[in-house]
């Protein structure tokens, strides 16, 4: 005879929860989430909003823990819809934090799935938006870059993939080569040739490190590769799922990739601080 883990009571032969109990710890759940989206839509005072949900959690035999992941599940869902349009406004900003103070939650809890990294990201854009040189990233201990006076760390991608695109040379239409006789004893012979060239793009792994956007230059430190390129150097942007692609003002510039996880932030952040002079 098994327990449900719910009420604690004899759930049966070869069972661990009541039917009747696992429909109302679900929907005791869902309310629970609702309750955050209600403290956000219709500035519901959150101590009222914190004595409903622990009289629901009490309710269906729900522990602590579970009824604080169900609180960051309410917490999330809200900044999924503030970003829907892309950016996150002053007031979503302030009742965002607002809920997560009063609920304790800190950047640990909130970051579990990456939530409390886009909610940052979000407000970085909308500083760029703004006008605003961001100031919203903490940099703990010593950076790889030598940085100018004048420089900010904005933002730091790591592991990022360092990739350059190079153009290899084929020959296509060559020939074995002929012999032609154009009198007794004399040949001309028309040598192997390759044939006319074709240029093909291929790209390269060259190295994988850390990359620094400030409000100067982009940086990037790997163990092959090390290197800084200002914002004025760069011509082109090209926008990938998954990172940027720049080339660079110069004859034998290649075209440069970088694989940082979120494309749509580095492109936006990085075209971003190059258009303005900060």
């Amino acid at each position: 005879m098994g327990n449900c883990k719910y009420c604690g009571q004899s759930a049966g032969l070869f069972k661990s929860v009541h039917k009747e109990c696992q429909e109302k710890h679900a929907k005791s759940a869902n309310k629970i989430i609702s309750f955050i989206s209600e403290a956000y839509l219709r500035k519901t005072d959150l101590k009222s909003i914190e004595d409903n949900i622990t009289q629901i959690a009490a309710s269906c035999f729900m522990n602590d823990h579970d009824k604080t992941d169900l609180i960051i599940k309410g917490w999330t869902d809200l900044l999924e819809t503030a970003l829907e349009d892309g950016v996150i406004s002053e007031e979503e900003e302030t009742r965002l934090l607002q809920i997560a103070n009063h609920f304790s939650l800190d950047q640990t809890n909130l970051d579990q799935d990456g939530s409390y990294t886009r909610f940052i990201k979000a407000l970085v854009l909308r500083d760029l938006y703004n006008g605003i040189l961001p100031n919203r990233m903490n940099v703990t201990g010593q950076v790889p870059f030598n940085l100018m006076k004048s420089e900010r760390i904005i933002w730091l991608f790591n592991p990022v993939d360092y990739i350059e695109q190079k153009i290899k040379r084929e020959y296509v239409g060559g020939s074995a080569g002929v012999s032609i006789r154009i009198a007794r004893g004399v040949y001309y012979r028309i040598g192997a040739f390759k044939g006319h060239p074709i240029e093909k793009s291929h790209a390269v792994h060259v190295d994988t490190g850390i990359l620094g956007i400030t409000n100067k230059h982009i940086y990037f430190y790997g163990h092959n590769k090390k290197f800084r390129i200002k914002y004025e150097k760069i011509v082109s942007f090209e926008s990938y799922s998954d990172g940027i692609g720049l080339q660079k003002d110069a004859v034998t510039a290649k075209p440069q990739i970088f694989v940082t996880g979120d494309g749509w932030f580095t492109y936006n952040l990085i075209t971003n601080l190059s258009n303005q002079d900060f």
